[in-house]
C-alpha cells in the first residue's frame, strides 16, 4: 500500500468537495481530493442549472418570519453575482416570468420581487419589470392566457463544467485528484483522533492518505461516512429526489423562462431554454439515496401534464432526455426523518474524532459552504490559515474584465481555426461556453480532422472528445457526454450515437468503459 501525507483529505469531489479542495490551495495547504466515482457524478451534475437566490426560500420566509430563510436567499444572491462575474463563459443572466392571472397577484408578485432585487445588494444583475399579457405572449407564444407576469432576473449555468473545472484548478495548483477512488477505511492515532484516510480503486488497488484533518464532502453518503468515523453518530441527512425533463420543443424561443408559482401540490416548476430546448422540472419527493438518480414514470407524468396546462399548443411533448438528482437535506439535530423544518441551509459538524463534515446546503452557496469548512479546518489544525492567494478558475483570465477581452479576441482565431460549415458560430459558443479560454489552445492542438462539429444539437468535435479523456479525467462515456458535455442531458439518443466513437478514444487511451463506469451510459445516466 502506498502511503501519502497531506495537511487535507477532502472526500468527495461534487460542489462542495470541490469548492473546499479550491480554497484550500488557494491558502497554501497540501491536499488530497478522493472521489468514489466521476466528478460532480451525482447530484452536483444533475440540478436545475440555475444560480439563484429562490423566490420561494424568499416568500417562505416572510411567511413563516424565518430570518435563517431570509439569510438563505441573501447569500445565495450575492454568490449569483460572484459566479456570474468570476465565471462568464459558463453562467449568464437569465430572465423568468412568473405570470399572475389578477392585478393584486401581479401587485404582490412585484413587492416580492423588488426586495428579492433589493437583497442582493452591489451584487445585482437587474431590476425586475412587469409584463402585459400581449409581450408575455410575444415572448412564449404557446403559453395559455394570462393577465400578465412580473419577470425578474436570475443565473442560468453549466453545473458539471464549473464543478470539473474547480477540482482541476486546483489540481492544477497542487492538489492531488483522485477518482474511481472510493474511501473503505479511516484511522486513528493513539489519542483516537483520525489520522489517515484508506482509499481504495476499482481493482483493488489501496492508498493510505495520512493526514492532519479529513473532510467529508460526500452529500448524500455523508451520513455512512459519519458513521464510518464514528459508529454512534446520530443520522442527519435526508435524500430529496428533484427530477427533470428536457423536450424537444422550443417552448421559450426568446430566451425567457417560465417559473410557475404554484402547482396542486404546492411546489414551483422551471421551464427554461436549454440548448435550444425546454428543460422542466423539479419534482420533490422524499427517496432512499439509491433511488435519488432516477426519474420516475410518475414524476415524469407529472411535469408532462403541467406543460400541457401551461402550453396548450404544446398537445405532444417529445421528451429527448431526463434525469434526476438527490437533494442532501439537512435535518435539524433532534427532528425526526420526516421533519417538515428541513431547509436548504448548511452546517459544518465536527465529530469528537476530528472529522470535518460539511453536509446539506445547495450549488449557488458552495463557496460559503467550502469557507465555512475551512474555519473549522481551522480549529483543528489549531492555526489560521494564511490569506487566499488570487487564483483564477481555469478558462478564465486573471480578471473578470480580462476574460471578457480576451473571449472576444478568441472568437476570431476560433473562427480561422474552425472548418466552415453552417454551424461554426454555434461552434464557437459550444467551446467558449464549455471551456473559456482554453478552447483556443484545444483546438489548435488538434488535427484538422478532429475539429468538424459531429452533432446538431450541440457542434462538440472529436478533439474534445479526445480532450476531456486526456486531460480532464472522463473515464466513461457517460463522462464525456454527459459531463463533459452536457449532450445526454439535452438529447439521450443523438448521445448513443456517438458512443461507439467514444469507447473508441476510450480503448485507445487503455480505458475500459465497463471497468470505470457502474454502467455503460444509461437514459438515468449513471455516474
Amino acid at each position: 500500500m502506498d502511503d501519502h501525507s497531506v495537511d487535507l483529505v477532502v472526500i468527495g469531489a461534487g460542489a462542495s468537495g470541490a469548492s473546499v479542495a479550491y480554497e484550500a490551495v488557494r491558502r497554501g495547504l497540501s491536499v488530497a481530493l478522493l472521489e468514489g466515482g466521476d466528478i460532480g457524478g451525482g447530484t452536483s451534475s444533475r440540478s436545475t442549472k440555475l444560480l439563484h437566490g429562490g423566490v420561494r426560500y424568499l416568500e417562505l420566509a416572510f411567511k413563516t418570519f424565518d430570518l435563517a430563510q431570509l439569510n438563505l436567499v441573501r447569500e445565495a444572491l450575492l454568490e449569483r453575482g460572484h459566479w456570474l462575474e468570476q465565471a462568464p463563459f459558463l453562467a449568464r443572466r437569465l430572465e423568468l416570468a412568473l405570470p399572475t392571472e389578477t392585478l393584486c397577484g401581479q401587485a404582490y408578485y412585484r413587492i416580492g420581487l423588488g426586495l428579492y432585487d433589493a437583497l442582493a445588494g452591489r451584487q445585482g444583475i437587474g431590476s425586475s419589470r412587469l409584463l402585459s399579457g400581449h409581450q408575455l405572449n410575444e415572448a412564449l407564444p404557446q403559453l395559455k392566457s394570462c393577465q400578465g407576469a412580473v419577470a425578474y432576473k436570475d443565473g442560468q449555468f453549466d453545473d458539471a463544467r464549473l464543478n470539473l473545472l474547480l477540482a482541476l484548478t486546483a489540481q492544477q495548483a497542487g492538489a492531488q485528484l483522485r477518482t474511481r477512488c472510493k474511501v473503505v477505511g479511516l484511522e486513528r492515532n493513539g489519542d483516537g483522533r483520525l489520522a489517515a484516510a484508506i482509499s481504495e480503486t476499482r481493482d483493488g488497488k489501496q492508498e493510505r492518505w495520512k493526514a492532519r484533518v479529513v473532510v467529508n464532502a460526500t452529500g448524500l453518503s455523508s451520513d455512512a461516512l459519519r458513521q464510518m468515523a464514528d459508529p454512534e453518530a446520530p443520522a442527519r441527512m435526508l435524500t430529496s429526489r428533484g427530477s427533470h425533463i428536457v423536450l424537444k420543443q422550443n417552448l421559450c424561443p426568446q430566451g425567457l423562462g417560465l417559473l410557475v408559482p404554484s402547482t396542486a401540490d404546492g411546489r414551483v416548476l422551471f421551464m427554461l431554454p436549454f440548448f435550444g430546448r425546454t428543460l422542466v422540472g423539479t419534482t420533490d419527493e422524499t427517496c432512499d439515496p439509491s433511488l435519488a438518480s432516477s426519474c420516475t414514470a410518475e414524476e415524469e407524468s407529472y411535469l408532462l401534464n403541467y406543460v400541457r396546462e401551461w402550453f396548450p399548443g404544446c398537445a405532444e411533448p417529445e421528451v429527448t432526455s431526463r434525469w434526476a438528482g438527490g437533494r442532501p437535506l439537512l435535518k435539524p439535530p433532534g427532528e425526526g426523518l420526516n421533519s417538515s423544518r428541513v431547509v436548504r441551509e448548511h452546517e459544518v459538524e465536527t465529530l469528537p474524532c476530528g472529522l470535518v463534515s460539511v453536509m446539506g446546503g445547495k450549488w449557488t452557496t458552495c463557496r460559503p459552504m467550502a469557507l465555512d469548512t475551512l474555519a473549522a479546518v481551522e480549529r483543528q489544525l489549531g492555526q489560521a490559515l494564511p490569506s487566499p492567494k488570487a487564483m483564477a478558475l481555469l478558462g478564465s483570465g486573471p480578471t473578470p474584465t480580462a476574460t471578457r477581452d480576451k473571449l472576444e479576441e478568441q472568437k476570431n482565431q476560433l473562427k480561422d481555426l474552425l472548418p466552415n460549415t453552417p454551424q461554426r458560430d454555434a461552434q464557437i459558443a459550444h467551446l467558449q461556453g464549455s471551456h473559456g479560454l482554453q478552447a483556443l489552445p484545444l483546438i489548435a492542438a488538434a488535427a484538422l480532422e478532429e475539429r468538424a462539429p459531429l452533432s446538431d444539437v450541440i457542434p462538440l468535435c472529436e478533439a474534445e472528445i479526445v480532450h476531456a479523456i486526456n486531460v480532464e479525467q472522463a473515464r466513461s462515456s457517460t463522462d464525456v457526454l454527459a459531463r463533459r458535455c452536457r449532450l445526454a442531458m439535452v438529447d439521450f439518443a443523438e448521445a448513443q450515437r456517438l458512443e461507439p466513437l467514444t469507447e473508441k478514444h476510450l480503448a485507445q487511451s487503455g480505458l475500459d468503459s465497463a471497468a470505470t463506469s457502474t454502467s455503460p451510459m444509461s437514459h438515468q445516466l449513471n455516474p
